[in-house]
């Protein structure tokens, strides 16, 4: 990778993590970004559906199960907008599970550049599979 990609893939990505500071959930904040030909074309953060109250866990701290990842919000976003994610780059500033990496593959999202590695990896592995380019940046600072 050149020197000019990774020095943008750095900055997007903490951009996507201070995106994720706009996040109600407690649990852990995600934050996303969709950039194509170095423009943000969608953005998004985990929480509730449009409409719905911000909390997004339970009284016990249980992630309610209606939660929007930071990738769907960004996806369906952008899908409703007069954008196009084919051939986009997503940041994510966790690797994406496999729900959302359904969402990825079929929106066209060609590159996907990410910051923690979440324990679950079968996201990645579909990506792979999928032929779509990923990029694990674990120290943004």
């Amino acid at each position: 990778m050149d020197i000019k990609q990774d020095t943008l893939d750095r900055r997007y990505l903490r951009m996507a993590r201070i995106w994720a500071e706009n996040s109600y959930c407690r649990r852990r904040q995600v934050g996303a970004l969709i950039v194509k030909d170095r423009m943000i074309i969608s953005d998004g953060f985990n929480g509730t559906p449009a409409g719905f109250e911000n909390v997004c866990e339970d009284a016990d701290g249980v992630t309610k199960p209606y939660v929007l990842h930071a990738e769907a919000n960004a996806i369906t976003k952008v899908a409703a907008s007069n954008n196009s994610s084919a051939g986009a780059t997503l940041y994510v500033t966790a690797s994406p599970c496999l729900e959302c990496t359904k969402l990825i593959i079929q929106s066209g999202i060609r590159r996907v550049v990410f910051n923690e590695l979440y324990r679950i990896t079968d996201g990645l592995e579909l990506l792979e599979r999928a032929g779509i380019e990923i990029c694990h940046i674990p120290n943004i600072d």
